[in-house]
């Protein structure tokens, strides 16, 4: 029997962490009520999210979106889109933003005043901290450079320190992880302000591999629905923000695509 691997690692800071164990202990109960074999018993953080995304053992996981629809070789089937209870999310359908935030006391106020200022992106396949970002940008940019730099620091949070030690200028960070960072590192956070915020887009998808069955893909999704109605877990999807989710499918995805085609249409601000 193939033991598959599970992972919750989008969202996983170490304030977090107890709740996503008991989030999936949850869901691999269902699962093995359902047949499911193969279920591990605990997440994998022993391996980046990027090399799971790859594993064609992923029973369980979260990915960004951005990926999804920009690379053909990313096999993998969305289950659902979760819906988060944080400023910038919209709880009727699934989406979320990106704030664009900067030191305090820099002196700008607008956001072209960034213009040849240093940036910080967590990867350039990230939707919330490269794709939101340059379709926030797109209608001001008036060319494909913005930026005097654009560093890529592997992480949002890693880009928000690189701000707080005004090591980049601005960064775009997802609401959800900006939510987390204020509630469990307020020091982090407390010298920065919102200089803008992006359009709205799908949140991180919950995705199986391409392997994944259809009554397996049932399970799952059976499994979220009742973790997210378990009284038992409150306390967990407070911590983690989680509100409910959104049976989906890949082409939940879709308006990703098109922030990406609309900054292509302004001059397609290059933040590699």
């Amino acid at each position: 029997m193939t033991r598959l691997v599970a992972s919750l690692g989008m969202y996983d800071h170490p304030a977090q962490q107890g709740a996503n164990d008991r989030i999936w202990s949850a869901i691999a109960r269902i699962l093995r009520t359902r047949g499911v074999e193969g279920v591990p018993d605990v997440l994998d953080r022993t391996r980046h999210v990027h090399d799971l995304w790859r594993d064609t053992s992923l029973l369980f996981g979260q990915a960004c979106g951005y990926p999804l629809i920009a690379d053909d070789s990313l096999a993998l089937q969305v289950i659902a889109l979760p819906i988060y209870d944080v400023p910038g999310a919209t709880n009727s359908d699934a989406t979320h933003a990106s704030v664009l935030v900067a030191r305090a006391n820099d002196g700008h106020s607008l956001l072209s005043d960034y213009r040849d200022t240093r940036a910080a992106i967590n990867d350039p396949q990230s939707n919330t901290g490269m794709n939101l970002f340059r379709a926030t940008l797109a209608p001001i940019a008036e060319t494909d450079v913005f930026f005097a730099s654009v560093v890529q620091t592997g992480s949002h949070r890693a880009s928000v320190a690189a701000i707080t030690a005004a090591d980049a200028d601005i960064a775009a960070i997802d609401t959800v992880t900006y939510a987390t960072l204020i509630r469990h590192e307020p020091d982090l956070t407390a010298p920065l302000k919102i200089v803008a915020r992006s359009p709205a887009s799908p949140t991180l998808p919950f995705v199986t591999s391409a392997n994944t069955s259809i009554e397996t893909i049932a399970a799952l999704r059976l499994a979220l629905q009742q973790v997210m109605t378990d009284p038992r877990l409150a306390d967990d999807r407070a911590v983690l923000a989680l509100a409910g989710i959104v049976t989906a499918n890949v082409d939940a995805l879709a308006p990703i695509l098109r922030l990406e085609q609309s900054a292509i249409r302004y001059g397609y601000p290059d933040l590699r």
